[in-house]
């Protein structure tokens, strides 16, 4: 089992009066279940597990936008970090981005589709670490892995910083992963509702009158 920090079922997460909630947010979550300054910890973590798995091997380092930006971001920034760090041992880094769509409101639609990054040659003979924000089926995710292996890479690897349990999935486990989390629909930190959220800062759960207000 790949190494996760897993929130149990039962947890409730935090009070919105413990942190800092933008007003216009205020009546649509339920809890935060991951602050941001816990999220940065266990992303400086997955950074270093990173860096000593690749050693000096360059690395293409593929965004799975829009969720994956600010996980992606941090990332990558903690592995320059490590790169400047330490000494004659680095990880060269090159970037490349890829958008999929598979969800309406807070359901995935069951079809996936590719709506950018079509030109993958760069990956061929590379060792290639793709970034997400959260895997909730699985099936995203392997449809996505199935599009690169046509580009030959010499190695792919995952990056999630969640990963949901629930009872569609279809068992599929990153490589790298901040926390396992329950059934329950997140938002913040660039994961998004309909495009809402992605300027909150924490992890938060969305209760019924946000899904309500901005379901399309």
């Amino acid at each position: 089992m790949t190494n996760c920090i897993k929130i149990e079922d039962s947890y409730q997460g935090y009070s919105l009066d413990s942190f800092c909630i933008p007003k216009h947010y205020e009546d649509d979550l339920e809890s935060v279940l991951i602050p941001y300054g816990v999220i940065h910890d266990r992303i400086e973590r997955i950074a270093k597990d990173i860096f000593t798995d690749f050693g000096k091997e360059p690395l293409v380092a593929i965004c799975v936008l829009k969720g994956g930006y600010k996980f992606y971001t941090d990332l990558i920034d903690k592995i320059n970090s490590l790169n400047r760090n330490q000494g004659e041992r680095s990880v060269p880094l090159s970037v490349d981005f890829i958008r999929l769509r598979s969800y309406q409101n807070d359901k995935s639609v069951g079809t996936i589709e590719v709506i950018g990054g079509d030109n993958m040659e760069s990956v061929k003979g590379k060792n290639v670490l793709v970034v997400e924000d959260i895997i909730d089926t699985g099936r995203t995710m392997m449809k996505l892995l199935g599009l690169l292996e046509e580009f030959q890479p010499k190695c792919v690897k995952v990056a999630s910083l969640l990963l949901k349990r629930q009872p569609a999935s279809n068992g599929y486990i990153p490589e790298y992963c901040g926390f396992e989390i329950p059934d329950k629909f997140v938002v913040g930190y660039a994961l998004d509702f309909n495009e809402r959220f992605r300027d909150l800062h924490h992890i938060c759960v969305v209760n019924n009158n946000g899904i309500n207000k901005y379901k399309v």
